[in-house]
């Protein structure tokens, strides 16, 4: 474990020492998009979770943008592998950065399965709606497309069903407009951020889980929902095309568009019915074994290259 030293400099500074100091038959492995600035001289790994900004111009600011890519790409040049979680995560860094395709090894995500929940908080239940509702879960921050989701619940047809939106996630960065939108919105609760309990038990009990995202990496949200088998509504864009599989599609991603296409999911019976078997049955795919010995296997190959 590389100690954190608070801020961004810090552990920038934590970062490059560790990779700069040698150690024998150990991998360092870099887990969230950033790492060394120089050459690590043990040997080391770097995964990367895409480029939102090769499709969409929200996710940072120009400021945060460079500050982003500028340290990506040196954790790249500076790392023997480089790891993703998706295909289209794949493409887009080998694009954008200009990797060789063959530095990249794709490793999805897995899924836990859980039993049964216990319900829901007490403390979170005063914070719900009554009756039925449709769950976001997720950080609220540009990308996530959340401005168009509020409204699209205050906006016919979608509003005349009474379904209320949750809304539960960290404030991230750049959230400002996001949350004046949620406040905004009359039938749109925000909850906060919740205990791992609670998010079980909110996804369990939701009449259908909505991720509108306009960019992913891979979407873990959608796999936990149709792990428990909720209905799931979601967009196609980045990993979700990959990750999706049996969801509701969101195609029109604009406040009208999902309205519509809301309003068409929660009222079709067979899709809400279906999904308590074809959402587990899509997310066996998705298991914390193969991801593991994927990883080993890139760490044996970085060892190697060390030889």
């Amino acid at each position: 474990m590389i100690p954190m030293r608070g801020g961004a400099l810090g552990n920038l500074v934590a970062e490059t020492a560790t990779g700069l100091a040698k150690r024998e038959n150990e991998v360092i492995h870099y887990s969230a998009d950033t790492g060394a600035l120089l050459k690590t001289r043990t040997a080391s790994v770097v995964t990367v979770h895409g480029v939102a900004s090769r499709w969409i111009d929200v996710a940072r600011n120009p400021r945060q943008e460079f500050i982003w890519r500028s340290r990506v790409g040196r954790a790249m040049a500076s790392s023997d592998r480089i790891i993703t979680v998706s295909n289209s995560a794949a493409d887009d860094i080998a694009n954008v950065f200009q990797v060789d395709p063959s530095r990249i090894e794709v490793i999805l995500h897995g899924v836990d399965h859980p039993g049964e929940s216990e319900g829901i908080s007490q403390e979170l239940r005063e914070a719900m709606p009554d009756g039925p509702y449709a769950l976001y879960l997720g950080n609220v921050e540009p990308r996530k497309n959340l401005i168009a989701l509020s409204e699209a619940f205050d906006r016919t047809p979608l509003a005349d069903l009474g379904i209320p939106l949750v809304i539960a996630g960290r404030m991230a960065w750049n959230f400002e407009e996001s949350a004046a939108a949620i406040d905004r919105a009359r039938n749109v609760h925000y909850v906060g951020f919740v205990s791992n309990e609670d998010r079980l038990a909110l996804m369990q009990g939701a009449t259908l889980f909505v991720f509108p995202s306009l960019y992913e990496g891979f979407g873990m949200p959608v796999i936990e929902a149709m792990a428990v088998g909720t209905p799931v509504a979601c967009s196609r864009r980045g990993s979700l095309a990959e990750v999706s599989g049996p969801s509701w599609e969101l195609d029109d991603l604009s406040a009208e568009g999902l309205s519509n296409s809301l309003a068409a999911a929660l009222q079709d019976s067979d899709f809400l019915a279906g999904a308590a078997q074809s959402g587990p049955e899509w997310a066996q795919r998705f298991k914390w074994d193969d991801s593991i010995d994927a990883h080993i296997r890139v760490y044996r190959s970085a060892l190697e290259a060390r030889l």
